[in-house]
C-alpha cells in the first residue's frame, strides 16, 4: 500500500467515525427526526460535492453536462447509498451506539468480504489471522456494554451495513471519484425526499421534528463528514481491495470512542486500549498480506 493510499483510507475513516458522532449527536439528542436528518444529509451532501466539482482545475465549462452522461449515472449505487442513509438513520433511533456500531460494521466486513471471495478475490492465511483478530477484538469492546438490541432495528442496522458494503464495493469501480459520488448523492436525495414528504403526510409512522441545532448537524454529516468523506473513500477504494476495505472499516468504532472521549469526556478504559490494539492490529496484518487471484 502507497503512502498516498494509507493517507486517504485514515482521513476517510476519521470521517465515517465523525459522522457516527454527529448522527449520535442529532438523533439520540432528538435535535431531529431520522426522515429529515437523512434527507439533509444528502442534500447537503450532494450541494458540497457539486460545487467541488465545479471548482475542480481543467474542466472548464463542460463540467455540468459531463457530470450526467448516461453511460455514468449509476442507479443502483445511489439507491445503495440511500439505502444506507435512511436505514442507519432510523435503527440508530432504538439501538444503543455500541450495538449499532457492532452490527454495522460486522454486516460491512462479512458483505465485502463475501462478495469479494464470490468475484474471485483470495487471502493469504496472514489476511485471514488479521480478520479474526479484528472481529474478536471489536466483540471484546463492543460486548460488555451491548444491551438486548430491539429486533427490528438490529434487521434494519444489518441491511444498512449491507447497503454500505454493496456500495462501497461498486464505488471501486468509478473512473472519476469525485463526479461518481457527486452524481450518487444527488439521485440519493430524491428517495430521501420522497420518504420525508411520506413521513410528514402521516403515510409512514414517524413526525416531523426538526431544530435548528439538529439541522447544522445534519448538513455538517452531509457536507464534511459524508460528501468530502466519501469522495475520498472512492479514491482510496481501487487500491485496497474489498476485503482490505471491508477490514479497515472495524477501525471506525474504536476512533469513534477515542474521539468521544476527547469531544464528550468519556473514560477510555484499559479494556478499550486492548481491544484497540487488537482490532487495529488485525487491520495491520491485512494490510501488509499478500493478495492472491
Amino acid at each position: 500500500m502507497t503512502r498516498n493510499t494509507l493517507l486517504l483510507t485514515v482521513l476517510a475513516m476519521l470521517a465515517f467515525a465523525a459522522n457516527s458522532l454527529l448522527t449520535r449527536e442529532a438523533l439520540r439528542g432528538g435535535a431531529i427526526d431520522a426522515a429529515s436528518f437523512g434527507a439533509i444529509r444528502l442534500a447537503s451532501g450532494a450541494l458540497m460535492l457539486s460545487l467541488l466539482v465545479m471548482l475542480t482545475p481543467q474542466r472548464g465549462g463542460a463540467v455540468r453536462a459531463a457530470l450526467w452522461r448516461r453511460g455514468e449515472i449509476d442507479l443502483i449505487s445511489a439507491l445503495c447509498l440511500f439505502g444506507y442513509v435512511a436505514l442507519f438513520s432510523f435503527a440508530y433511533l432504538r439501538l444503543a451506539a455500541g450495538t449499532g456500531a457492532l452490527l454495522l460494521f460486522g454486516a460491512v466486513q462479512l458483505t465485502m468480504i463475501g462478495l469479494s471471495l464470490i468475484a474471485g478475490e483470495r487471502y493469504a492465511a496472514q489476511a485471514w489471522i488479521g480478520i479474526v483478530a479484528s472481529i474478536l477484538g471489536l466483540v471484546l469492546l463492543l460486548l460488555p456494554g451491548l444491551d438486548a438490541p430491539d429486533p427490528a432495528s438490529a434487521v434494519i442496522m444489518v441491511g444498512g451495513g449491507i447497503c454500505w458494503g454493496i456500495y462501497s464495493l461498486r464505488g471501486r469501480r468509478a473512473g472519476d471519484p469525485l463526479r461518481a459520488t457527486t452524481r450518487n448523492f444527488a439521485l440519493a436525495s430524491v428517495p430521501a425526499l420522497i420518504l420525508l414528504a411520506l413521513v410528514a403526510a402521516e403515510l409512514i409512522p414517524g413526525a416531523i421534528q426538526l431544530t435548528g441545532r439538529g439541522a447544522w448537524l445534519a448538513i455538517a454529516s452531509g457536507t464534511l463528514a459524508s460528501g468530502l468523506g466519501y469522495a475520498i473513500w472512492y479514491r482510496a477504494l481501487p487500491a485496497l481491495g474489498a476485503g482490505r476495505a471491508g477490514v479497515v472499516q472495524l477501525s471506525v468504532p474504536v476512533i469513534t470512542a477515542l474521539l468521544a472521549a476527547v469531544s464528550i469526556h468519556e473514560p477510555i478504559t484499559l479494556r478499550m486500549a486492548l481491544c484497540a490494539s487488537i482490532i487495529l492490529g488485525g487491520i495491520a496484518l491485512v494490510l501488509r498480506a499478500p493478495k492472491r487471484s
